[in-house]
């Protein structure tokens, strides 16, 4: 495919589009076709998040006064504009990230729906009064935001979870700076248009490009930022944090997964291969709630195995954009060369190799940054393969003798973000939910998606502090004041 003409994808700091300071810019790359250049992004320095922390603070003084069913209705305004901009939102998600366009459309849609419930806390931020063992007094809480906040985002759904941080944020009464990730600057700059043309104040929202530690460290390091909130991988979230707590600063960390499916020999096998396949597969596996490995009962093993393989086939692979097309390209190509390391190790480590998806096996999928579904079998729960988090569509098949042993499996890594089972019995269902160590959990459903009025997070090392979506949001942007009145 021949390079189109590509665009500038710049800063907006104090209600202005502009380039860094820098001068510099890199290409962004759509994975599907590595030879189209989707527009040059702009390098930004420390000197940018300074300007764009400047900003935010100068604007959080009127923007905090303003009464908060208002900030809630200018939010709602910007999930409206996402909704007249549905289809080209996800066409552009397609090309600069390679979800196909169902799945692009459908991060759309939740990232309005996200939105949308946020707005409407602007009319819901409600406080409690308390009784007084005091005569004469009257106690009562209040919300209060908390000033300039951060809010770093991923590459994997670059619409939707810059939304579902954003409008929580917004608002709770907080000015904003988004840093998102470098591989998905279009999308980012997108959602911010939105937000802008809502009609926030200048400095209410601000955006800052690039990557590297000298941004990170900028963040962290400056007084003025009051929190952050950061979705990313569980290596730099645990650097991310230890920076922060040296000024004390509040930290929300959404980081990796490796989530497991249970299969009992009670489950129907048909409905749980096909829930596997869709969390391993879908998004090409790039998302920290896909599912990572399936223990399954030795006694359905080899059924769940073909019927795995079976489901498998019909992923065809290649251009997001073209009909037929259930899974789009790594996102780029240090991912794709991180996958094919994983499957690589995982072919060394003595698994059973049910699919390989390694290498492309048709030619035109060799001008992205492609892999197919890949299985893996007789897989030791101790392996690299099964403990390390892979971020493409690989699955790990694991055997259990009974529950005792699929739990003690499921639970031994060193996530903790989603999980599932699927049984016909109650009890079953019930000591999963009591003894499962992970944030969402799921009985006969897959471990993929979140509502927005859901609260979304893990426990270990995939998330650390309050959770996100849901009221629960609104605990993490927000303090509470205590006001005593002796009357």
């Amino acid at each position: 495919m021949a390079a189109t003409a590509t665009i500038p994808v710049l800063n907006y700091i104090g209600g202005e589009w502009a380039p860094s300071r820098s001068g510099e810019t890199v290409p962004d790359r759509n994975p599907a076709h590595t030879d189209e250049i989707l527009g040059e992004v702009t390098v930004s320095t420390a000197d940018d998040v300074r300007r764009a922390v400047d900003a935010a603070a100068a604007a959080f003084r009127e923007w905090r006064a303003t009464p908060a069913p208002q900030r809630g209705d200018i939010v709602r305004k910007a999930a409206d504009q996402m909704e007249r901009r549905r289809d080209e939102l996800g066409r552009l998600l397609t090309q600069e990230e390679g979800k196909t366009l169902p799945e692009s459309l459908a991060e759309v849609d939740r990232a309005i729906a996200n939105v949308r419930f946020a707005a409407g806390q602007g009319a819901r931020l409600v406080g409690e009064t308390i009784p007084s063992s005091q005569r004469g007094t009257f106690v009562y809480t209040v919300r209060e935001p908390l000033g300039v906040v951060a809010c770093i985002t991923p590459w994997n759904f670059p619409i939707a979870i810059p939304a579902w941080k954003i409008a929580p944020a917004l608002v709770a009464g907080n000015t904003v700076v988004l840093k998102p990730a470098s591989l998905t600057p279009l999308c980012a700059a997108e959602v911010v248009r939105c937000f802008v043309a809502a009609g926030l104040p200048n400095g209410a929202l601000n955006l800052v490009l690039g990557t590297g530690e000298a941004l990170s460290r900028a963040i962290t390091s400056d007084e003025r930022i009051k929190a952050i909130s950061f979705t990313g991988s569980s290596a730099v979230g645990r650097r991310l944090y230890a920076q922060a707590a040296e000024r004390l600063c509040k930290v929300q960390l959404e980081m990796g997964g490796k989530n497991a499916v249970i299969v009992m020999d009670d489950a129907d096998l048909e409905k749980a291969a096909e829930s596997v396949a869709g969390g391993a597969f879908g998004a090409t596996g790039q998302r920290c709630t896909a599912t990572s490995r399936a223990v399954v009962l030795r006694s359905v093993l080899d059924e769940f195995n073909e019927l795995l393989a079976r489901k498998a086939e019909t992923w065809r692979a290649g251009d997001g954009l073209e009909q037929g097309v259930r899974m789009g390209p790594i996102v780029d190509e240090t991912q794709l060369r991180k996958v094919k390391a994983k499957i690589d190790d995982g072919k060394r480590s003595g698994a059973k190799v049910i699919r390989d998806g390694g290498e492309p096996t048709r030619a035109e999928l060799r001008a992205g940054y492609f892999v197919e579904p890949t299985i893996f079998s007789d897989v030791d729960p101790r392996m690299p393969l099964a403990q390390e988090e892979i971020f493409g569509p690989v699955v790990s098949v694991i055997s259990a003798r009974d529950l005792d042993a699929a739990l003690a499996a499921a639970n031994g890594v060193g996530y903790g973000l989603s999980s599932a089972i699927y049984t016909n019995d109650l009890r079953t269902a019930f000591r999963y939910a009591d003894e499962s160590e992970a944030g969402m959990l799921h009985v006969n459903t897959p471990t993929v998606g979140g509502e927005p009025q859901v609260p979304f997070g893990g426990v270990k090392d995939s998330g650390f502090g309050d959770r996100e979506c849901g009221t629960a949001a609104f605990d993490f942007f927000t303090e509470a004041k205590v006001v005593y009145v002796g009357y």
